[in-house]
């Protein structure tokens, strides 16, 4: 009998134990686990923009990533109060985290600090990350700021990235489609493949249109990766320029040979009278034929004819007979 019960209080200290054990391990803790590596915070924004998932999937992260209580419970208050977006967005991140806690490779703890931050959740990271030593992993720009000053470590995927992106260095052209005007009325705006803008200096004329431009410089910071350019002035073909002869002696030209050229036919004549009608040079007709000027009549008067002028016409008649 006493073995019985010595038996069953066995049983039952082995079955505590092992409650005990299973809630020491898959409860949230009040504490981070003092493991191998560096914790690293999670914020809200990592986790309802979701590409921490793929990184973690590469196996870039090797420590501990710790999400707070607060911070899950900001994505519950977003998916029942906002709108609709924000609704998908924040249900999206809860998925995030339920997607981390099922990576085999990958540790996460639920930091048990409170279901609401009072003084709100970026402040609560702050106070976290310098309690702990931990690193703060997010993409809001502002909260990047103040942990740069404050001294704590962020990791910023943007950063991450953006430096992953293919980089164009000072001078090199390429062709980019301009969509709208910049800052400046001067300046008009394009973006690459892989989202980064462009700006382009004296091109707020040819927006809409595609053009050449050749990168200036860029500029990295927390928010993203802005590059300036400039377009190009194609150049016009210089014209060819004719060849100069070398000076020596002329190129002796080949001897042209006189060209023969056909005998006109001999005319034949049928009679001496065409003969000579052929033959007489053709008077020039004038286009323009003045008429003759009128000369003035001479009046004559008939003096009376004697017998001798009378025989003398006689004679002369009688003659040319």
């Amino acid at each position: 009998m006493e073995k019985t019960i010595q038996l069953l209080l066995a049983v039952t200290a082995l079955a505590i134990l092992a409650e005990v054990t299973y809630l020491v391990v898959k409860l949230p803790r009040q504490n981070i686990s003092k493991r191998a590596g560096r914790p690293i915070l999670v914020d809200t924004s990592v986790l309802i923009d979701g590409r921490i998932i793929s990184v973690a999937k590469s196996g870039f992260i090797g420590d501990t990533l710790v999400i707070p209580r607060s911070v899950i419970g900001e994505l519950q208050f977003l998916a029942d109060n906002a709108d609709h977006d924000k609704r998908t967005r924040a249900r999206y991140g809860l998925d995030v985290v339920k997607e981390l806690q099922n990576m085999p490779h990958m540790v996460v703890e639920i930091l048990q600090d409170g279901s609401k931050a009072e003084e709100g959740v970026d402040e609560r990271l702050l106070t976290l990350a310098k309690k702990y030593s931990a690193a703060v992993c997010t993409i809001d720009y502002n909260l990047n700021k103040v942990a740069v000053v404050e001294g704590i470590t962020v990791l910023n995927v943007n950063e991450l990235a953006q430096s992953l992106r293919m980089a164009y260095l000072p001078g090199e052209k390429m062709l980019l489609e301009l969509v709208q005007k910049g800052q400046d009325s001067h300046q008009g705006v394009g973006y690459l493949t892989d989202g980064t803008m462009v700006v382009v200096e004296n091109a707020s004329k040819q927006v809409g249109q595609t053009v050449e431009i050749e990168f200036i410089r860029s500029l990295q910071t927390a928010a993203g990766k802005m590059m300036f350019a400039k377009p190009t002035e194609r150049s016009t073909p210089p014209k060819p320029q004719p060849l100069h002869k070398p000076a020596g002696k002329k190129p002796v030209r080949e001897a042209q040979q006189p060209v023969h050229e056909p005998k006109p036919a001999p005319t034949v004549y049928h009679s001496d009278s065409d003969k000579n009608a052929r033959q007489r040079p053709e008077k020039k007709q004038h286009v323009e034929q003045r008429p003759p000027r009128p000369q003035p009549q001479r009046q004559y008067t008939k003096k009376p004819r004697t017998s001798a002028d009378r025989e003398a016409s006689l004679i002369d008649l009688v003659d040319k007979q």
